[in-house]
């Protein structure tokens, strides 16, 4: 896989095993391509006491109290204003290309403080050659992505190390993340320029592909299904209607959102947004009576699991109502963000993020597909041609 010698798992418990033991020897094994475009300090490749406290320090900038102050503030400016633009009205969209923007744009600004703008748009184009090189085989010839991604990562680096320089000479404060980065907040030693750079790099990494396919994929289900998206446009109106106009979101009206983020849930479970994680070997092991070598890649496929009838019952069948039945997020094998001491640190982030971006979509908006556009949901989720919709304004929205 990727050039890897590889063996796949999709048995719950091992897979269970092996996400919770990553001391006994099956730490992360992510292919060559990844680490060389991401760079060698990103969360994904350092293991131990390292990977500790950089964890540690991710989960310090999207603590609660900090997307409380901070975050949220900046999400519900940035959806607001996105969701405003009248190039979403009455015309033909591809919805899976606007929620990558979106997604990128709001990440940026969180990461650096960039708004749209020509550096914005120089930054996107080659980000998005670098998300490609970094699934890719590490074969290095002008024509692969591989060699693309490694030119954009040279260009992003350009660019964040003017960033770096900028903030330096200026002395001014911010409120993002790469002023804690630069500064010390929330880290207990200096970071080098280098691995600044590496973590500015895998933030905006991290969440890109999930939460915008995540935010696609739950338009296309409750598109699909007008009930549930009736009872979310209820929540949502409930929510708009103890505010005036200008008011943005606060914690309390996120606090709120039940059914959303039981939305949210349901689209990660059954789109299966991310199929599984790699995992590697130190040493020779055993796995169930298979003698696996060292260094060898293990994939912990989790797919299935999201499937297994025994955890969801009419496992293929869209029903946010689930997540609210049960407290499915607490059980064994709720790996849908991963397990362990690897498991998604920005989880509570993401669910923020699309929650605002559906709140101000369906208080303003209906919309409907085009049609005839075809969703794969392997090896990726996506839609090969795009997703297009065509979007008018929902009339009890209120003008702003």
């Amino acid at each position: 896989m990727l050039g890897c010698p590889t063996i796949v798992s999709m048995d719950p418990d091992v897979n269970r095993f092996i996400l919770m033991n990553e001391a006994k020897g099956i730490p992360p094994g992510y292919p060559q391509s990844m680490l060389d475009i991401l760079g060698k300090s990103n969360i994904a490749a350092v293991n131990g006491d390292i990977h500790k406290n950089m964890r540690g320090s991710f989960l310090s900038l999207v603590s609660p109290t900090i997307i409380k102050d901070q975050i949220l503030p900046k999400i519900d400016a940035f959806m607001r204003t996105y969701l405003s633009d009248h190039s979403w009205t009455h015309q033909v969209i591809d919805i899976q290309e606007k929620t990558k923007e979106m997604v990128f744009l709001s990440s940026l600004n969180q990461v650096a403080g960039i708004e749209a703008s020509p550096l914005s748009k120089e930054f996107m184009a080659e980000f998005y050659k670098l998300v490609l090189g970094t699934i890719s085989l590490p074969i290095n010839l002008p024509f692969t992505n591989y060699y693309r991604g490694l030119k954009a990562r040279k260009k992003i680096i350009r660019i964040i190390e003017e960033l770096i320089e900028d903030r330096r000479n200026s002395q001014e404060t911010h409120q993002d993340f790469l002023y804690s980065l630069m500064n010390g907040v929330v880290n207990r030693y200096k970071l080098s320029d280098e691995e600044i750079i590496d973590q500015v790099i895998t933030i905006l990494y991290s969440g890109f592909e999930t939460v915008s396919t995540t935010s696609m994929m739950a338009l296309k289900y409750l598109h699909d299904h007008p009930r549930f998206l009736e009872e979310l446009r209820e929540e949502h109106m409930g929510i708009r209607e103890r505010k005036k106009a200008e008011d943005p979101l606060d914690w309390d009206d996120l606090k709120s959102m039940r059914f959303t983020r039981a939305v949210i849930l349901e689209t990660t479970r059954l789109a299966t947004i991310v199929n599984g994680v790699l995992r590697k070997t130190t040493k020779e092991m055993e796995l169930e009576g298979y003698v696996i070598p060292k260094g060898w890649r293990i994939y912990v496929y989790t797919r299935e699991i999201n499937y297994e009838p025994s955890l969801y019952s009419d496992p293929y069948t869209f029903n946010p109502w689930r997540w609210l039945d049960k407290p499915l997020e607490t059980e064994n094998y709720f790996f849908i963000f991963g397990g362990g001491t690897r498991r998604c640190p920005g989880k509570e982030l993401a669910i923020v993020e699309i929650s605002t971006f559906l709140h101000y979509f369906v208080t303003r908006y209906r919309w409907e597909e085009v049609g005839g556009d075809t969703m794969k949901i392997f090896p990726r989720v996506e839609a090969p041609n795009g997703l297009r919709i065509k979007v008018s304004f929902y009339e009890h929205s209120k003008s702003e």
